[in-house]
């Protein structure tokens, strides 16, 4: 299973892990194995956050693979992951938001490069325009509610 690490601002990616743990609280294991969430301090020593990194890489790699999650590039978290970054064996990607990171964990079980392009498409696709007149409920057991373009698109999507 390919390993998650998060790293980003204080205190995004720690929140991110806890939501994550959340939204999957019926599959605890699938928000919480093999995922580390790396907060950065203002002002706290790159050299040290990256040999936190690393060691966090480290430590969720079981051969498969690790896929850090950041949350702007250029800007010091983003910089600390992109040292992790080593083709074939630690992907980086920034811009990281949950429904990126849902999508991380749902589909970490293949390839590294497959979990990449999910990431890519859970962070871009999780960001829509939402109207007021048309709600997205949901039930046990699935989604029900209008059938407006917009939850049209958002059922294909998945």
């Amino acid at each position: 299973m390919i390993g998650v690490v998060l790293i980003a601002h204080r205190p995004l990616a720690s929140a991110l892990a806890a939501a994550a743990s959340h939204v999957y609280s019926c599959a605890p294991h699938r928000a919480q194995d093999r995922v580390r969430a790396l907060d950065i301090e203002p002002g706290g020593d790159v050299a040290q956050a990256v040999a936190a990194a690393r060691a966090l890489a480290r430590e969720v790699d079981d051969g498969s693979g690790v896929i850090v999650l950041t949350d702007a590039f250029g800007a010091t978290p983003g910089n600390v992951a992109a040292q992790l970054a080593e083709p074939g064996r630690v992907a980086v990607v920034a811009g990281v938001n949950l429904p990126m990171l849902l999508r991380v964990l749902c589909y970490r079980d293949g390839p590294l490069a497959d979990t990449v392009d999910k990431a890519l498409a859970g962070g871009t696709q999780g960001v829509v325009q939402v109207s007021g007149a048309s709600q997205q409920n949901q039930e046990p057991g699935g989604r029900t509610g209008t059938q407006g373009d917009d939850l049209a698109r958002l059922r294909h999507q998945q």
